[in-house]
């Protein structure tokens, strides 16, 4: 009985180990995927020639012509210029007008959709000489005034452009809210 109960526990053994073995050549695995998460990016460039002559004449035009470009390799972005008079722009220059294009979000801020390689001049366009935009001096403005503004400062007009990913974020409003916190979401 010994020798019975020892037989077949070997032979029990012998299966095990044979269906442990089969079991191991069944194991299969398959080789990694490795994904690797890159950034996205926006670079833009806000230029003005540098041959621009500023000098304030009475009715005289004077081209300005700042352009935006948003450089290869960026995303679709929301596409922000801020321009900002001085306090006395108006008694010495006439409004300016924008490009078309530009959508006006409130006094002084325009907005339009861009992506890699567009570029876009800011002021509207003129004829010849200011084909890519100018303002224009009063013409009712006199020699008193022009004396004056040696003590009060110079006429300005700053020209600021920023640029906000469009992806996720849904409008020029929104993307606005992002230029204000310097891309930090308040909610």
């Amino acid at each position: 009985m010994k020798k019975g109960l020892i037989l077949i526990l070997s032979i029990v053994m012998v299966v095990c180990i044979s269906i442990s073995a089969t079991l191991a050549y069944l194991f299969v695995e398959t080789d990694p995927i490795v994904n690797t998460f890159v950034y996205g990016d926006i670079n833009i460039t806000l230029e003005e020639s540098d041959d621009l002559d500023f000098k304030m004449i009475p009715g005289n035009k004077i081209a300005k012509d700042p352009k935006v470009t948003v450089k290869a390799g960026s995303e679709d972005c929301w596409l922000f210029v801020e321009l900002t008079k001085s306090d006395n722009y108006g008694t010495y220059l006439e409004d300016y007008a924008v490009s078309e294009g530009w959508t006006r979000l409130k006094d002084g801020v325009y907005y339009r959709e861009a992506k890699a390689g567009d570029e876009f001049y800011v002021l509207a366009n003129g004829e010849a000489e200011y084909a890519n935009g100018y303002v224009k001096v009063k013409e009712s403005v006199t020699k008193a005034q022009m004396e004056a503004i040696k003590t009060s400062g110079m006429p300005t007009l700053t020209v600021k452009a920023y640029a906000v990913q469009k992806a996720n974020v849904a409008t020029a409003a929104d993307a606005w809210a992002l230029v204000a916190t310097k891309g930090v979401p308040t909610t």
